[in-house]
């Protein structure tokens, strides 16, 4: 070990101090003060909020109540309220590791060329006539939001028009990515809180009226956060609609195969769309559906009018993507790849994720009959009618706070809860504290 330094130091070389003159008691080393003369440069700063989203968690990790429930949080946990790992995952993660050949050098600026082919065909069909005619433009990045991200800083400098419609109410951090990148938003109805279903008159009547060639985004499927999703006869009349004003579609894709358990029907809002011929983006992630949270694996693809056009947006999303993060990380993608590209993981993958999406319809069902038995005052049956990982319960801030105090169940304050965080055994404490709730605080 100590010859290996040796020869470790003498490659690297060693160098003295730089000194101010030949004389040892002149050189030159920072002063141990310098740079910290009074107060901080940064002292001004106030104190940021917590995230309302994730500073659910934060919360909730210093609660030391035994029961407390964190349902804020929109990660799937298993019946034993446990993080899941994907078995596919795990033997995809055991092929990398054992191929001596993978090195960890930089990917090209766009991604791992496999998973941006792999990634738009999921979403938009094998048999794609866009992807066949290479119209689509496929760039790896950072989970959903980041594939978000560089799409709207793409559309803010390249597109005529910088106006974006987002639905209302939708995921927190939309507003901020779309706002951040230059882009101004405004909204368009979605959600009708009376009937906790599509505000769909609402819908049309906003976008009808937005000015031509807006951006519009939509969610691909399992909206986020009320769990309220168009029919496809809807989506069919959306298209018409968005197609005969130029609305430019941006679908944000985070929960394919995770809202019905079949990939397929996740994505068919999304191909319709393709089906016209019509241009469009889609930002995907594989956090929910393959459990990659951390690994931050997303993608964005544009569909454009030709191969030409295509080959030009790519070259411009390289730039916007180059100063920002210069390229992307491999190991997820890696494993997002091996499973897409072999026949048998990828059989795999989709029964665990119908096993993932049974479970948390089981959830709505349980939680369901749980608040009939108690004779629970209102009408629940729009937390079985909707649909993906999160029900929008119409729970009101004081109801959410009183839960929270009474009962230590965790959830942000708009009454979306994460039904991927519910099991058998905390049904029942929520059913109470959602019972408790709407008989005592209006």
């Amino acid at each position: 070990m100590e010859r290996r330094l040796g020869v470790l130091s003498r490659h690297l070389g060693s160098h003295s101090p730089p000194m101010a003159s030949g004389n040892p008691s002149e050189m030159l080393f920072p002063s141990p003060t310098a740079g910290f003369h009074g107060d901080s440069v940064f002292a001004n700063l106030v104190q940021a909020p917590e995230d309302p989203i994730l500073g659910v968690t934060v919360a909730y990790n210093k609660d030391p109540s035994p029961v407390k429930v964190n349902l804020g949080v929109g990660a799937y946990r298993t019946e034993e309220g446990k993080p899941l790992v994907l078995n596919v995952v795990r033997q995809a993660e055991q092929l990398l590791v054992n191929d001596r050949s993978r090195v960890k050098e930089y990917l090209p600026i766009t991604g791992l060329a496999d998973f941006n082919k792999l990634s738009s065909k999921l979403i938009f069909g094998s048999d794609s006539p866009a992807i066949r005619e290479n119209r689509v433009t496929t760039v790896q990045c950072l989970s959903g939001t980041g594939s978000l991200r560089v799409g709207a800083e793409f559309l803010a400098k390249h597109y005529h028009q910088r106006v974006i419609y987002i639905p209302h109410p939708t995921w927190g951090n939309h507003p901020k990515v779309f706002t951040l990148a230059g882009l101004s938003v405004k909204t368009y109805r979605y959600y009708d809180p009376a009937t906790r279903g599509l505000n769909f008159q609402g819908l049309l009547e906003d976008l009808g009226s937005a000015p031509s060639g807006a951006i519009v985004l939509l969610h691909a499927c399992a909206h986020n956060p009320t769990g309220v999703d168009p029919t496809i006869e809807q989506w069919e009349q959306i298209r018409q609609l968005m197609r005969s004003k130029a609305l430019l579609p941006f679908f944000d894709s985070a929960y394919q195969g995770f809202a019905s358990g079949s990939l397929d029907a996740d994505a068919q809002p999304v191909r319709l769309f393709v089906a016209d011929g019509g241009e469009l983006l889609a930002a995907q992630s594989y956090a929910k559906n393959m459990g990659l949270y951390g690994e931050r694996v997303g993608a964005l693809s544009i569909v454009c009018k030709s191969a030409d056009v295509a080959a030009k947006v790519e070259s411009q999303l390289k730039l916007v993507i180059r100063p920002m993060y210069s390229n992307p990380p491999i190991h997820g993608a890696s494993i997002v790849a091996t499973i897409l590209k072999d026949s048998e993981l990828y059989r795999e993958w989709t029964i665990e994720l119908k096993a993932m999406a049974d479970r948390i319809i089981s959830m709505r069902h349980q939680l369901f009959d749980a608040l009939r038995a108690r004779g629970t005052p209102g009408d629940w049956t729009h937390i079985i009618k909707q649909i993906g990982m999160f029900t929008f319960t119409g729970l009101n801030t004081q109801q959410v706070a009183f839960m929270t105090q009474e009962y230590h169940i965790y959830m942000t304050s708009d009454g979306r809860i994460s039904m991927a965080g519910l099991s058998s055994r905390t049904v029942p404490h929520l059913a109470d504290a959602i019972h408790a709730a709407v008989t005592r605080i209006n």
